[in-house]
């Protein structure tokens, strides 16, 4: 044992230890834990069956795609043949029939003015022409440029310019080139108002000069292609469709789309777009579930235990959901985690958590909008009918609540689609099983839940106020004044605990505990003394004052040892606050000592209330106390001393820590006189019977 306990001291001591003991790095663990289980549960759900397949294998099952996918085989088959229809396109590029026509236009034009220059002789005319020949003419044709009448010239040179407009503002390409040159000597043919040398020299300028200037247009060529490819639709196969029919062999094609759809244990093709988007899909989820207890409940957020409950309810129904949903998604108890939050923690939040869960869900198992209608109602109904829960068989009746409205629900809904008689049966029996279903698993498990994290439910309140408690067992046997007068502060404080809006079940089962560090030495307390004997008239105010503020502690002590809540434990510390015990101190003052009478050493040691629950088992104690030890108490002494000792509290600072206002304190007030009227109320005085026999007249 010894061992054991070096090894845990060493174990608590070391850096790992003290670094996940950290709040901020719990926190993230919790986020994380969150994420990791939830995501690998969704892409489990939605990834499909793998099988052991091989091209040329006979399909042992009808191979259904588990959802919509491309049939890229086909998609590109289509693709190509839209390609392939695209014609390519062709550009005619002006600037070349111009650059001819240029170059022809200046041929001329030399001739002209050569043949015109009469100082010149045949053979100087016929040289100058031949420097500026970039037609490529021999001499002979020169000859006939010179020598020819010029009405032949001009009209051969007009039918030049027609000819290379008429064959060339089309476009001509290259491998048609010699076409065309054979067309326009056949076209020069048939000019016979030309001689036949004006011909072939027409035809000779012509055929020599024209060019190829029309062109594949790439680009444009390519955008049609484009364009083509872009108007195919995509061939999708649907859901459920049937890629391989059982019994027939699996093609190359077939085979290569069960890879796509990731239906073979073979490397295929890797799914990121459902890993990217089921991821997004729980942080989402995560992320509103945080942003709402960040809005409405800060202090879950601060409070590590709490985030790990709320984890370990949603992770732990989430799966066992889903292991049922295979038997009915009718009968996945969605509700059983909205009513354990309900019931642990708080209606709202739980409601919150019931919407998360119900869409991941049904996100996860192929969006049944009628799982998801019923466990959203059904987990709502769950979450409110908890509210409030005092007692375990409310829960069984919260679960049959729940049953009923499954069954409503899927009625209806089944009535609205026209399902079968038969299905609307079976779905509407699997609803009832639902709703015992959450109860069974609620009431089973919430013991568990409150021990483990320390929660403190109306329940288990419940259960800390049964007189069968030990520790109030013994204080109904040792300390019976103060236990009754425990029994009467409950009484107080609960209803004053209601109307301000306080815990009124916690300030009443706190109340009877608040005074348990009087077992320690119960006849020291005066409730307690069946003699008119007072031992502390032996003693002296000091010991006296030390006896009755010591029980703040004790209490604290008496109520680890029971295990009592910790908030009950802190009602205990600080009922009582600082507050001075005058009349041991006003004692003391009188007593004659040499020592000097300091206030601090009379009064108690207790933290001032932190909360209404405490304020409310303060002001009760004190004024239960005052009022017993009234005499002829009545309606107008009880609302005076009610005022001064709440007043009294309030000067001295005794509230100042705790949230509780000037108009809470009134409604306090109030309620404590309704409760001790009740109480102290003013009984009719019977007259004296004479018990002398009266004879009666006939």
């Amino acid at each position: 044992m010894t061992l054991f306990k070096y090894v845990m001291n060493k174990i608590k001591e070391s850096t790992f230890f003290k670094f996940f003991k950290k709040k901020t790095v719990n926190k993230i663990v919790v986020g994380v834990v969150f994420f990791i289980f939830i995501f690998f549960s969704m892409i489990t759900s939605l990834m499909p069956q793998k099988y052991e397949l091989q091209i040329g294998q006979t399909a042992p099952i009808d191979l259904r795609a588990p959802r919509d996918i491309e049939n890229q085989i086909e998609t590109n088959r289509l693709i190509e043949k839209a390609i392939g229809a695209v014609e390519p396109r062709e550009k005619v590029d002006p600037m070349i029939q111009i650059d001819i026509n240029k170059k022809i236009e200046k041929f001329f034009t030399n001739a002209y003015e050569v043949r015109q220059n009469e100082d010149r002789t045949n053979e100087e005319k016929l040289a100058s022409l031949k420097e500026k020949n970039d037609i490529s003419l021999s001499d002979e044709e020169l000859t006939l440029v010179l020598l020819a009448p010029e009405k032949q010239i001009k009209g051969i040179e007009s039918y030049v310019y027609e000819i290379i407009t008429r064959f060339m503002s089309t476009g001509i390409k290259k491998e048609d080139l010699e076409n065309e040159k054979e067309e326009i000597t056949n076209y020069f043919k048939g000019l016979k108002d030309f001689s036949k040398e004006i011909r072939l020299l027409g035809n000779k300028i012509v055929n020599t000069s024209i060019q190829a200037n029309r062109f594949l247009d790439v680009e444009r060529t390519q955008q049609k292609r484009e364009e083509a490819k872009n108007s195919v639709e995509k061939v999708i196969l649907k859901k459920g469709s049937i890629i391989v029919s059982e019994g027939e062999i699996i093609t190359k094609d077939q085979f290569q789309l069960l890879k796509d759809a990731g239906m073979t244990k073979q490397q295929g093709k890797k799914d990121f777009s459902l890993h990217f988007g089921v991821a997004i899909l729980v942080l989402i989820g995560q992320g509103l579930l945080v942003a709402y207890m960040y809005v409405y409940h800060k202090n879950l957020i601060t409070s590590v235990s709490k985030l790990y409950l709320i984890l370990i309810i949603f992770v732990s129904v989430y799966l066992v959901s889903k292991t049922t949903y295979v038997i009915s998604p009718y009968i996945a108890p969605v509700a059983g985690a909205a009513m354990l939050v309900g019931i642990l923690l708080d209606t709202r939040l739980a409601i919150a958590v019931n919407l998360i869960m119900t869409v991941l869900l049904t996100l996860s198992s192929g969006n049944n909008i009628g799982f998801f209608i019923v466990a959203l109602l059904g987990g709502t109904i769950g979450a409110c009918s908890v509210t409030y829960t005092h007692q375990r068989s409310n829960i069984f009746l919260s679960g049959l609540i729940v049953s009923f409205s499954n069954m409503m629900v899927i009625v209806g809904l089944g009535l609205t689609n026209h399902y079968e008689l038969s299905k609307i049966v079976a779905d509407a029996f699997y609803g009832i099983l639902n709703g015992v279903f959450c109860a069974i698993l609620t009431i089973g498990s919430l013991p568990l839940w409150e021990s483990a994290f320390q929660i403190l439910t109306p329940l288990r309140l419940l259960e800390f106020s049964n007189p069968n408690q030990p520790v109030l067992k013994k204080l109904l046997v040792e300390a019976p004044g103060t236990y009754h007068h425990s029994i009467i502060v409950g009484n107080l404080s609960e209803p004053a605990a209601d109307a301000i809006g306080a815990n009124g079940l916690l300030a009443r089962v706190s109340a009877y505990y608040h005074d348990i560090g009087k077992l320690k030495r119960p006849y020291l307390f005066k409730e307690n003394q069946l003699t008119s004997d007072n031992p502390h008239d032996k003693l002296i105010a000091s010991v006296s004052a030390m006896i009755i503020t010591s029980h703040v502690k004790d209490g604290k002590e008496i109520g680890k040892q029971y295990k009592l809540p910790q908030e009950i434990i802190n009602v205990i510390e600080q009922h009582h606050g600082n507050t001075l015990v005058k009349y041991f101190y006003h004692k003391a003052m009188n007593e004659d000592s040499v020592e000097e009478i300091k206030e601090e050493d009379y009064r108690y040691k207790g933290r001032r209330p932190q909360s209404k629950e405490a304020a409310i088992v303060m002001l009760a104690d004190s004024v239960e106390a005052a009022v017993r030890s009234m005499p002829e108490p009545n309606s107008e002494k009880i609302k005076n001393l009610i005022d001064k000792i709440v007043g009294d509290k309030l000067s001295d600072g005794q509230l100042d820590e705790c949230d509780i206002t000037l108009r809470d304190l009134e409604k306090i007030k109030t309620s404590f006189q309704t409760v001790l009227m009740g109480i102290f109320h003013e009984r009719i005085e019977y007259p004296e019977i004479n018990t002398k026999k009266v004879e009666v007249e006939e």
